[in-house]
């Protein structure tokens, strides 16, 4: 089970850092014109620096702290702080109407949850 949850905090973290990246180097304008980012267009570009910022933070603490053996206790922090982040995704794109962003949402908080109770539960890192 441990390597199942380094494996799902690993490609967690990917998907964030990219995600993350992607919103803190691309203007507002590129950004709407993005596939699948039209969401892009409710938020100020202020907003959405703050959002690639938390999802960058996000995909270090699901990996640096335990890599690094420092504070070991941030990796289940970041995943509940990733659900909480699909959460408000998700609710943006139910806002919006839009269906299939909702699906992937619902599947990344599932990942987030189970890393968070892994562990923050029987797979503890010490």
């Amino acid at each position: 089970m441990n390597i199942l949850l380094w494996t799902l905090a690993g490609l967690l973290a990917a998907m964030f850092l990219a995600a993350g990246i992607m919103k803190l180097s691309q203007p507002k304008q590129k950004l709407v014109t993005t596939p699948n980012m039209a969401w892009a267009e409710d938020f100020s570009p202020g907003m959405l620096k703050t959002i690639g910022a938390a999802e960058v933070l996000a995909a270090a603490g699901l990996i640096l702290p335990a890599a690094l053996d420092v504070v070991p206790i941030l990796v289940p922090l970041a995943a509940v702080g990733v659900a909480l982040l699909m959460v408000g995704a998700a609710a943006t794109h139910a806002r919006r109407r839009e269906g299939q962003p909702v699906v992937i949402n619902a599947v990344l908080i599932a990942v987030a949850v189970v890393i968070a109770w892994g562990r923050f539960g029987p797979y503890q890192l010490s």
